[in-house]
């Protein structure tokens, strides 16, 4: 286990839990249950053997620079494979429950009111774009900090690294669709005709379905959706911890991206993405992971990516 830091520990135990989970429980919901077990053992090879290699210096620059950027690349196919694996625990989704809670908490169905109360180009476009911010925010935040200080940078990764693989196995436990289960089929399972009810009238508008940013977050939606990754949301927590690290290190544009983050949060309801619920589970998530990343990042980091070291800057890599 030499040169392993932080974020090696929590993506290699993300991944040990998870094939563990598959080969135990994976029932008769899990299709092809097998190779996702083997794609998890050739990982844990892979990120073993390059996370060997450096600490003994036998690597180059450009696996170098992927032996800390790796998690990067691994996130979309965690979040995917959550799609996968949502029934083993629970038969169908949680969404009952969830609309539940949001119609306790107002009365109502935020999800599905807000944008009926503001049916406009400008305030949709102005929503949606807030919303797709969040793949600028991630991205960003880490091109900058990289630029600037490779330790910075791996703090960066190590600490939304953490947070992603936490929301992620909670996709796996607790499986809900959010307010798209209103508008469309999801094979083998509808709502309860008296929560149906609630959505009965509610359409998208034709001018909010004709902006550009309505458009783009349709298309990422329809070829990037994992089903049952609702709650929490990762926008919000994932949001949250960019924002974070403009406070900590780019404190130039934190004010902005506070806004932005807040835009975002509203975004979730009113693009009918999220349910009330998960932007607050989302919140709670960030509130008690991001300090708890931190922790175990200086503790556990061995020192090859401690931004305690003086900065590297991009021409000294």
């Amino acid at each position: 286990m030499r040169g392993y830091t932080f974020v090696d520990y929590a993506t290699q135990g993300y991944l040990a839990i998870v094939g563990i989970l598959i080969l135990f429980f994976h029932g008769n919901s899990v299709s092809h249950w097998e190779w996702l077990i083997m794609a998890h053992v050739v990982l844990l090879g892979l990120i073993h053997w390059l996370i060997y290699w450096y600490s003994l210096k036998h690597i180059g620059k450009t696996l170098g620079l992927l032996r800390h950027f790796y998690p990067v690349l691994l996130y979309a196919g965690f979040f995917a494979e959550t799609g996968q694996l949502d029934q083993m625990f629970v038969q169908g989704y949680l969404d009952p429950i969830v609309i539940g809670w949001d119609q306790k908490l107002f009365g109502f169905q935020p999800s599905l009111a807000f944008m009926e109360r503001l049916p406009f180009l400008l305030v949709s476009e102005v929503f949606y774009a807030a919303y797709f911010s969040y793949y600028i925010m991630i991205g960003g935040v880490g091109l900058t900090l990289y630029l600037r200080n490779r330790g910075q940078f791996f703090h960066y990764v190590s600490v939304v690294s953490f947070v992603f693989y936490v929301c992620y196995l909670l996709y796996i436990f607790l499986p809900v669709i959010g307010p798209p289960v209103f508008f469309r089929a999801i094979p083998g399972y509808n709502l309860p005709a008296s929560l149906q009810q609630l959505a009965s009238a509610a359409q998208y508008p034709e001018v909010v379905k004709s902006g550009w940013f309505y458009r783009i977050m349709k298309w990422i939606y329809q070829v990037f959706e994992a089903p049952g990754a609702a709650i929490p949301s990762s926008h919000v927590a994932i949001a949250l911890c960019t924002a974070y690290f403009s406070f900590r290190y780019i404190r130039g544009i934190r004010w902005l991206h506070v806004i932005m983050v807040v835009l975002l949060c509203l975004a979730t309801i009113y693009c009918r993405y999220h349910y009330v619920s998960d932007v607050l589970a989302g919140i709670a998530i960030a509130v008690l992971l991001i300090p708890a990343a931190n922790w175990l990042y200086f503790k556990l980091d061995a020192g090859e990516a401690s931004p305690k070291r003086s900065q590297s800057s991009l021409g000294r890599a």
